[in-house]
């Protein structure tokens, strides 16, 4: 094989003579095989997502239920465990920030941080988050540190 005779494989490129809307003579001319009026006659036509042919659309058949609250503020969650871990591994040692948990990859810029009562802490540390659990906020002062709300 060489660069002389390389071509596309059997059945692989399908080339359509006809130019469409070239005039009568073409043998496309007129409606240009797009059939006659209807919205996908018209020039600039693109069906709107979940369209069923003016058929009401699934989406809207379907009865909804339940509550969304607009103004739930969301949090990312940390357990005592997690934190316990960072210590062990002597990552962080007398306090741990909204910052820290951004740089170890616990949280994002954007979220909001609630730390939870699972496991233990064994050393006193100053903790920043937006929300502790009454479990958790015992915990840390029990093992002689803060909680501190953000």
């Amino acid at each position: 094989m060489s660069l002389d005779n390389l071509k596309p494989a059997e059945g692989s490129v399908k080339k359509n003579n006809k130019r469409l809307g070239r005039g009568e003579g073409s043998g496309k001319g007129g409606t240009a095989s797009r059939g006659h009026k209807g919205a996908k006659s018209r020039s600039g036509y693109s069906k709107k997502l979940g369209f069923e042919g003016g058929q009401m659309p699934l989406q809207r058949r379907v009865p909804k239920f339940g509550f969304k609250n607009i103004n739930r503020k969301e949090y990312k969650v940390i357990n005592i465990d997690t934190i316990q871990k960072l210590v062990e591994s002597k990552k962080i040692k007398k306090k741990i920030s909204f910052e820290e948990f951004i740089q170890y990859r616990l949280a994002r810029k954007s979220d909001l941080v609630k730390i939870l009562g699972r496991g233990k802490i064994d050393i006193s540390l100053k903790i920043s988050a937006h929300k502790f659990t009454s479990s958790a906020k015992k915990a840390i002062e029990n093992a002689g540190g803060e909680a501190i709300i953000i």
